[in-house]
Protein backbone atom coordinates (compact mmCIF):
# COMPACT_ATOMS: atom_id res chain seq x y z
CA UNK A 1 0.00 0.00 0.00
CA UNK A 2 1.53 3.34 -1.05
CA UNK A 3 0.90 6.30 1.39
CA UNK A 4 1.58 10.37 0.95
CA UNK A 5 3.83 11.79 4.14
CA UNK A 6 2.76 15.60 4.83
CA UNK A 7 4.85 17.35 7.40
CA UNK A 8 3.20 20.12 9.59
CA UNK A 9 5.03 21.99 12.59
CA UNK A 10 2.92 23.11 14.96
CA UNK A 11 3.25 27.21 16.18
CA UNK A 12 2.34 26.71 19.34
CA UNK A 13 4.29 23.61 20.17
CA UNK A 14 6.29 24.90 23.79
CA UNK A 15 9.96 22.84 23.04
CA UNK A 16 11.97 22.66 19.79
CA UNK A 17 13.59 19.46 18.41
CA UNK A 18 17.49 20.67 18.83
CA UNK A 19 19.64 17.92 17.01
CA UNK A 20 23.61 18.09 18.45
CA UNK A 21 25.15 17.61 14.82
CA UNK A 22 23.81 21.33 14.69
CA UNK A 23 25.31 22.75 17.95
CA UNK A 24 28.28 20.83 17.29
CA UNK A 25 28.53 22.74 13.29
CA UNK A 26 28.56 26.28 15.50
CA UNK A 27 30.77 25.39 18.01
CA UNK A 28 33.18 24.66 15.16
CA UNK A 29 32.33 27.83 13.20
CA UNK A 30 34.92 29.99 14.75
CA UNK A 31 33.77 32.63 12.19
CA UNK A 32 30.86 33.17 14.36
CA UNK A 33 31.07 35.34 17.22
CA UNK A 34 30.12 34.44 21.13
CA UNK A 35 30.88 37.58 22.76
CA UNK A 36 27.08 38.80 24.08
CA UNK A 37 25.28 38.24 26.91
CA UNK A 38 22.15 36.76 26.84
CA UNK A 39 23.98 33.48 27.57
CA UNK A 40 21.80 31.02 25.21
CA UNK A 41 24.78 29.80 23.57
CA UNK A 42 26.00 28.73 26.68
CA UNK A 43 22.93 27.30 27.79
CA UNK A 44 22.64 25.17 24.65
CA UNK A 45 25.54 23.76 24.92
CA UNK A 46 25.07 22.28 28.13
CA UNK A 47 22.02 20.81 27.34
CA UNK A 48 23.76 19.06 24.34
CA UNK A 49 26.35 17.33 26.43
CA UNK A 50 23.62 15.64 29.30
CA UNK A 51 22.49 12.65 29.36
CA UNK A 52 19.17 11.64 28.83
CA UNK A 53 19.85 8.40 31.10
CA UNK A 54 22.18 7.34 33.79
CA UNK A 55 25.53 5.90 33.06
CA UNK A 56 28.99 5.65 34.70
CA UNK A 57 31.60 7.85 33.51
CA UNK A 58 35.51 7.24 34.81
CA UNK A 59 37.44 10.26 35.29
CA UNK A 60 40.64 10.86 36.56
CA UNK A 61 40.81 7.09 37.80
CA UNK A 62 37.48 7.75 39.94
CA UNK A 63 34.41 6.32 38.32
CA UNK A 64 30.99 8.53 38.97
CA UNK A 65 27.69 7.97 38.46
CA UNK A 66 25.85 10.26 36.15
CA UNK A 67 22.21 10.83 35.79
CA UNK A 68 19.51 11.95 33.23
CA UNK A 69 20.13 15.75 32.88
CA UNK A 70 23.84 15.44 34.46
CA UNK A 71 27.17 15.55 32.69
CA UNK A 72 30.92 15.76 34.33
CA UNK A 73 33.69 17.40 32.15
CA UNK A 74 36.72 18.82 32.66
CA UNK A 75 37.21 22.45 33.67
CA UNK A 76 39.73 22.90 30.33
CA UNK A 77 36.39 21.22 28.04
CA UNK A 78 34.30 23.73 29.50
CA UNK A 79 36.81 26.60 28.55
CA UNK A 80 37.10 25.38 24.96
CA UNK A 81 33.41 24.84 24.43
CA UNK A 82 32.37 27.96 25.74
CA UNK A 83 35.34 29.66 24.16
CA UNK A 84 37.18 31.24 26.53
CA UNK A 85 40.73 32.11 27.33
CA UNK A 86 40.90 31.14 30.78
CA UNK A 87 39.03 28.67 33.26
CA UNK A 88 37.57 30.57 35.49
CA UNK A 89 35.63 32.50 32.93
CA UNK A 90 33.99 29.46 31.65
CA UNK A 91 33.17 29.27 35.66
CA UNK A 92 31.60 32.48 35.63
CA UNK A 93 29.42 31.76 33.19
CA UNK A 94 27.95 28.34 35.12
CA UNK A 95 27.59 30.90 38.24
CA UNK A 96 25.67 33.03 36.17
CA UNK A 97 23.30 30.24 34.81
CA UNK A 98 22.97 28.76 38.28
CA UNK A 99 21.69 32.14 39.92
CA UNK A 100 19.15 32.20 36.96
CA UNK A 101 18.02 28.79 38.33
CA UNK A 102 19.05 27.31 34.54
CA UNK A 103 21.48 24.49 35.92
CA UNK A 104 22.88 23.52 39.37
CA UNK A 105 26.83 22.73 39.08
CA UNK A 106 29.42 21.54 41.88
CA UNK A 107 33.57 21.22 41.40
CA UNK A 108 35.11 17.53 41.91
CA UNK A 109 38.44 16.28 41.60
CA UNK A 110 40.06 19.46 43.42
CA UNK A 111 38.62 22.10 41.07
CA UNK A 112 39.48 20.51 38.12
CA UNK A 113 36.25 18.70 37.08
CA UNK A 114 32.99 19.99 36.76
CA UNK A 115 29.64 18.24 37.57
CA UNK A 116 26.58 19.91 36.22
CA UNK A 117 22.86 19.30 36.11
CA UNK A 118 19.93 20.96 33.49
CA UNK A 119 17.18 22.20 36.23
CA UNK A 120 13.88 20.76 34.77
CA UNK A 121 15.25 18.39 32.06
CA UNK A 122 13.42 15.39 32.72
CA UNK A 123 9.81 18.01 32.23
CA UNK A 124 10.55 18.56 28.48
CA UNK A 125 12.80 15.24 27.76
CA UNK A 126 12.66 12.01 28.68
CA UNK A 127 14.68 10.05 31.32
CA UNK A 128 15.54 6.61 30.62
CA UNK A 129 15.74 3.85 33.08
CA UNK A 130 18.84 1.69 32.68
CA UNK A 131 22.43 2.55 32.45
CA UNK A 132 24.29 2.68 29.33
CA UNK A 133 26.26 5.25 27.62
CA UNK A 134 25.09 8.47 25.74
CA UNK A 135 26.41 9.48 22.19
CA UNK A 136 26.99 13.19 22.50
CA UNK A 137 26.94 14.18 18.77
CA UNK A 138 24.16 12.58 17.54
CA UNK A 139 20.45 12.48 18.17
CA UNK A 140 18.23 15.57 19.44
CA UNK A 141 17.27 16.88 22.65
CA UNK A 142 13.56 18.92 23.40
CA UNK A 143 14.65 22.84 24.71
CA UNK A 144 11.83 24.94 25.89
CA UNK A 145 10.83 27.79 23.80
CA UNK A 146 10.08 29.68 27.29
CA UNK A 147 13.49 29.60 27.79
CA UNK A 148 14.89 30.75 24.56
CA UNK A 149 12.74 34.19 25.32
CA UNK A 150 14.03 34.85 28.79
CA UNK A 151 17.53 34.21 27.84
CA UNK A 152 17.44 36.41 24.86
CA UNK A 153 16.07 39.30 26.68
CA UNK A 154 19.02 39.02 29.58
CA UNK A 155 21.17 40.52 27.60
CA UNK A 156 23.35 41.86 24.00
CA UNK A 157 23.15 38.29 21.97
CA UNK A 158 25.93 37.48 20.16
CA UNK A 159 26.10 35.90 16.47
CA UNK A 160 25.50 32.31 17.86
CA UNK A 161 22.19 33.47 20.23
CA UNK A 162 21.02 35.00 16.78
CA UNK A 163 21.65 31.86 14.99
CA UNK A 164 19.97 29.79 17.72
CA UNK A 165 16.57 32.34 17.90
CA UNK A 166 16.16 32.09 14.68
CA UNK A 167 16.51 28.64 14.60
CA UNK A 168 14.44 27.67 17.12
CA UNK A 169 11.22 30.14 15.76
CA UNK A 170 11.78 28.35 12.39
CA UNK A 171 8.39 27.30 10.89
CA UNK A 172 7.39 25.02 8.49
CA UNK A 173 3.78 24.05 6.58
CA UNK A 174 2.01 25.53 9.16
CA UNK A 175 -1.37 26.92 7.36
CA UNK A 176 -1.11 29.38 10.36
CA UNK A 177 1.91 31.32 9.22
CA UNK A 178 1.88 32.58 5.86
CA UNK A 179 4.76 32.02 3.41
CA UNK A 180 5.82 28.73 5.82
CA UNK A 181 4.67 26.26 2.85
CA UNK A 182 7.16 27.12 0.98
CA UNK A 183 9.97 26.82 3.24
CA UNK A 184 11.27 27.23 6.92
CA UNK A 185 10.06 30.73 7.56
CA UNK A 186 11.47 32.58 10.93
CA UNK A 187 7.64 33.53 12.98
CA UNK A 188 8.52 34.74 16.29
CA UNK A 189 4.58 33.73 17.52
CA UNK A 190 2.91 37.10 17.64
CA UNK A 191 -0.01 35.72 16.78
CA UNK A 192 -0.60 37.45 13.87
CA UNK A 193 0.41 34.56 11.51
CA UNK A 194 2.80 37.33 9.28
CA UNK A 195 6.23 36.35 9.60
CA UNK A 196 7.09 39.80 8.20
CA UNK A 197 9.34 41.90 10.24
CA UNK A 198 11.59 44.58 10.95
CA UNK A 199 14.95 45.47 11.74
CA UNK A 200 13.73 47.50 14.90
CA UNK A 201 12.20 44.75 15.72
CA UNK A 202 15.02 42.71 15.64
CA UNK A 203 17.27 45.21 17.22
CA UNK A 204 14.83 45.48 20.68
CA UNK A 205 14.88 41.55 20.66
CA UNK A 206 18.81 40.91 20.06
CA UNK A 207 20.04 44.16 22.12
CA UNK A 208 21.78 45.41 19.54
CA UNK A 209 21.64 48.47 16.60
CA UNK A 210 19.81 48.20 13.62
CA UNK A 211 23.32 48.45 12.03
CA UNK A 212 24.36 45.55 13.69
CA UNK A 213 21.49 43.54 12.93
CA UNK A 214 21.68 44.21 9.13
CA UNK A 215 25.28 42.89 9.67
CA UNK A 216 24.51 39.95 11.53
CA UNK A 217 21.64 38.74 8.70
CA UNK A 218 23.98 39.52 5.71
CA UNK A 219 26.67 38.01 7.11
CA UNK A 220 24.68 34.94 7.62
CA UNK A 221 23.15 34.80 3.86
CA UNK A 222 26.54 34.69 2.60
CA UNK A 223 27.80 31.78 5.20
CA UNK A 224 24.83 29.49 4.20
CA UNK A 225 22.78 29.90 7.19
CA UNK A 226 19.51 31.70 6.00
CA UNK A 227 18.09 33.23 2.95
CA UNK A 228 17.10 36.87 3.67
CA UNK A 229 14.31 38.63 1.66
CA UNK A 230 14.55 42.38 2.08
CA UNK A 231 11.52 44.66 1.20
CA UNK A 232 11.25 48.51 0.25
CA UNK A 233 9.24 50.60 2.50
CA UNK A 234 7.82 49.76 5.24
CA UNK A 235 7.01 46.03 4.67
CA UNK A 236 9.52 44.48 6.38
CA UNK A 237 11.64 42.07 5.61
CA UNK A 238 11.44 37.71 5.87
CA UNK A 239 14.01 35.23 7.18
CA UNK A 240 13.89 31.86 5.53
CA UNK A 241 16.72 29.29 7.05
CA UNK A 242 18.84 27.28 4.70
CA UNK A 243 19.79 23.53 5.55
CA UNK A 244 16.90 23.40 7.95
CA UNK A 245 14.61 21.13 6.40
CA UNK A 246 17.90 18.26 5.76
CA UNK A 247 18.46 18.62 9.25
CA UNK A 248 15.22 18.81 10.86
CA UNK A 249 13.60 16.18 8.72
CA UNK A 250 15.98 14.47 6.53
CA UNK A 251 14.63 15.71 3.38
CA UNK A 252 15.62 18.03 0.60
CA UNK A 253 15.83 21.57 1.46
CA UNK A 254 14.35 24.33 -0.87
CA UNK A 255 15.74 27.29 -2.67
CA UNK A 256 13.58 30.20 -1.90
CA UNK A 257 12.48 32.16 -4.93
CA UNK A 258 11.95 36.62 -3.92
CA UNK A 259 8.91 36.54 -6.14
CA UNK A 260 7.39 33.51 -5.13
CA UNK A 261 7.71 35.27 -1.36
CA UNK A 262 6.33 38.24 -2.46
CA UNK A 263 2.89 36.55 -4.24
CA UNK A 264 2.56 34.90 -0.87
CA UNK A 265 2.34 38.39 0.90
CA UNK A 266 1.15 40.34 -1.87
CA UNK A 267 4.06 42.23 -1.56
CA UNK A 268 5.63 44.60 -4.72
CA UNK A 269 8.49 43.20 -6.97
CA UNK A 270 10.56 45.74 -8.87
CA UNK A 271 11.01 45.17 -12.26
CA UNK A 272 14.23 46.58 -13.93
CA UNK A 273 15.91 46.28 -17.43
CA UNK A 274 18.27 43.83 -15.55
CA UNK A 275 15.51 41.82 -14.37
CA UNK A 276 13.56 41.33 -17.34
CA UNK A 277 17.00 40.61 -19.45
CA UNK A 278 18.24 37.78 -17.25
CA UNK A 279 14.48 36.17 -17.41
CA UNK A 280 14.59 34.38 -21.02
CA UNK A 281 14.04 31.06 -20.04
CA UNK A 282 11.25 31.12 -22.34
CA UNK A 283 11.20 32.00 -26.33
CA UNK A 284 8.63 34.90 -26.75
CA UNK A 285 7.28 32.63 -29.91
CA UNK A 286 6.10 30.47 -27.17
CA UNK A 287 3.87 32.76 -25.58
CA UNK A 288 0.45 34.19 -27.32
CA UNK A 289 -0.50 37.38 -26.15
CA UNK A 290 -2.75 38.06 -29.40
CA UNK A 291 -5.65 38.69 -27.38
CA UNK A 292 -4.22 41.60 -25.33
CA UNK A 293 -3.84 45.11 -26.90
CA UNK A 294 -0.23 45.41 -25.83
CA UNK A 295 1.30 49.50 -24.94
CA UNK A 296 4.26 50.29 -25.06
CA UNK A 297 4.61 51.91 -21.58
CA UNK A 298 2.59 51.68 -18.43
CA UNK A 299 0.40 54.59 -18.23
CA UNK A 300 -0.31 56.36 -15.09
CA UNK A 301 -4.36 56.33 -16.32
CA UNK A 302 -4.13 53.84 -17.80
CA UNK A 303 -4.66 49.58 -17.37
CA UNK A 304 -2.04 48.80 -19.74
CA UNK A 305 1.36 46.88 -18.92
CA UNK A 306 3.97 46.81 -21.54
CA UNK A 307 4.94 43.97 -23.54
CA UNK A 308 8.03 43.25 -22.16
CA UNK A 309 7.00 43.17 -18.68
CA UNK A 310 4.04 40.72 -19.50
CA UNK A 311 6.62 38.42 -20.88
CA UNK A 312 8.98 38.70 -17.90
CA UNK A 313 5.65 37.71 -15.53
CA UNK A 314 4.76 34.62 -17.68
CA UNK A 315 8.66 33.73 -17.38
CA UNK A 316 8.48 34.42 -13.63
CA UNK A 317 5.46 32.37 -13.32
CA UNK A 318 6.51 29.37 -15.76
CA UNK A 319 9.63 28.90 -13.12
CA UNK A 320 7.39 28.86 -10.06
CA UNK A 321 5.30 26.58 -11.40
CA UNK A 322 8.19 24.24 -12.36
CA UNK A 323 9.14 23.99 -9.21
CA UNK A 324 5.72 23.42 -7.69
CA UNK A 325 5.80 20.31 -9.71
CA UNK A 326 4.21 21.32 -13.12
CA UNK A 327 6.38 19.35 -15.59
CA UNK A 328 4.80 21.41 -18.41
CA UNK A 329 6.95 24.77 -18.05
CA UNK A 330 10.32 23.43 -18.41
CA UNK A 331 9.47 22.05 -21.82
CA UNK A 332 10.69 23.97 -24.56
CA UNK A 333 7.58 22.92 -26.76
CA UNK A 334 4.88 24.01 -24.17
CA UNK A 335 2.74 27.09 -25.07
CA UNK A 336 1.70 29.83 -23.08
CA UNK A 337 -1.77 32.37 -23.79
CA UNK A 338 -2.53 35.01 -22.05
CA UNK A 339 -6.29 36.26 -22.10
CA UNK A 340 -7.79 39.34 -20.25
CA UNK A 341 -10.77 39.15 -17.82
CA UNK A 342 -13.42 41.41 -17.78
CA UNK A 343 -13.70 42.49 -14.30
CA UNK A 344 -10.25 44.27 -14.62
CA UNK A 345 -10.40 47.69 -12.57
CA UNK A 346 -7.47 50.67 -13.38
CA UNK A 347 -5.13 49.78 -10.83
CA UNK A 348 -5.72 45.43 -11.28
CA UNK A 349 -5.45 44.08 -13.84
CA UNK A 350 -6.51 40.07 -14.26
CA UNK A 351 -5.15 37.87 -17.09
CA UNK A 352 -5.89 34.14 -17.68
CA UNK A 353 -3.00 32.06 -18.53
CA UNK A 354 -3.28 28.84 -20.42
CA UNK A 355 -0.09 26.81 -21.10
CA UNK A 356 -0.32 22.97 -22.71
CA UNK A 357 1.50 21.28 -25.70
CA UNK A 358 1.74 22.81 -28.94
CA UNK A 359 -2.10 20.87 -30.05
CA UNK A 360 -3.46 22.50 -26.30
CA UNK A 361 -5.15 19.15 -25.79
CA UNK A 362 -3.75 18.82 -22.09
CA UNK A 363 -3.96 22.08 -20.87
CA UNK A 364 -3.18 24.00 -17.25
CA UNK A 365 -5.42 27.24 -16.63
CA UNK A 366 -4.48 29.74 -13.86
CA UNK A 367 -5.45 33.18 -12.95
CA UNK A 368 -2.80 36.30 -12.78
CA UNK A 369 -3.52 39.22 -10.73
CA UNK A 370 -1.20 42.21 -11.40
CA UNK A 371 -1.28 45.57 -10.00
CA UNK A 372 1.30 48.62 -11.06
CA UNK A 373 2.16 50.70 -8.14
CA UNK A 374 3.34 54.39 -9.38
CA UNK A 375 6.20 56.79 -7.57
CA UNK A 376 5.57 60.05 -6.18
CA UNK A 377 6.41 62.91 -8.12
CA UNK A 378 4.84 61.44 -11.12
CA UNK A 379 7.38 58.77 -11.91
CA UNK A 380 6.52 55.39 -12.75
CA UNK A 381 7.53 52.38 -11.14
CA UNK A 382 7.62 49.29 -12.46
CA UNK A 383 6.46 47.34 -10.12
CA UNK A 384 4.33 44.22 -9.89
CA UNK A 385 1.85 41.89 -7.63
CA UNK A 386 1.68 38.34 -8.75
CA UNK A 387 -1.17 36.59 -7.18
CA UNK A 388 -1.52 33.17 -8.90
CA UNK A 389 -4.73 30.76 -8.54
CA UNK A 390 -5.13 26.66 -10.37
Amino acid sequence: MDYQLEIKQVVDYPRCRIYREFIRSLMADKDLHVNGSSYLFYYMILCSYVNFRSSYQRMDGVSYLVGAGEWICKTSELSDWFRTRFQHQAISILEHLQKQNYISYTKLGHGNLIKFMIRGWKKHNTALDYNCPCLKDGGFFFFPVSAVHELISDGRCSEIDVILDLWIHAIYNDEQVQGSDIGPVVYFRNYTGNPLISYSDLSLRWGISKSTVSRFLNKFQEKGYLSLINFTGTHGSVIYLCSYLSTMFNISDIMIDKEEVSMIFKIPVHITDDTVSDNNTINESQIDLSEISQGSSVSNHSSSVSKIHILYVVRKTAQILAAQGVSCCECPLTQYKLSPLSDCREDIIRYSLKLGCPDMQTVYQFELTLSSEHAPEGRLTQTTVINERG
